[in-house]
């Protein structure tokens, strides 16, 4: 990993840490999976955000919005779902 993807991802996780307790507070959570190479993050998201019918809104309208205002280089925020 080079030296920038590494700044990257830790500014990324450093953002999801500050936006986790409101989730959190709503019985939800967000879990980092992977910062792809085109600078898109892939998130899980976990609790009630997982089945919540407004979590595509929040991981949007939240989420995105928080990383790319932190991050400009940030393409977008995608919710992957891993079967664990």
């Amino acid at each position: 990993m080079n030296t920038n993807k590494e700044e990257l991802t830790r500014k990324v996780k450093n953002v999801i840490d500050q936006i986790r307790p409101y989730l959190q507070n709503d019985g939800g959570d967000i879990e980092f999976i992977e910062l792809t190479d085109n600078n898109i993050v892939n998130v899980r998201l976990l609790g009630a955000c997982g089945s919540c019918p407004y979590s595509t809104m929040t991981l949007k309208n939240g989420v995105e919005n928080a990383m790319k205002r932190a991050i400009p280089e940030i393409q977008s925020v995608e919710a992957v779902n891993l079967n664990m």
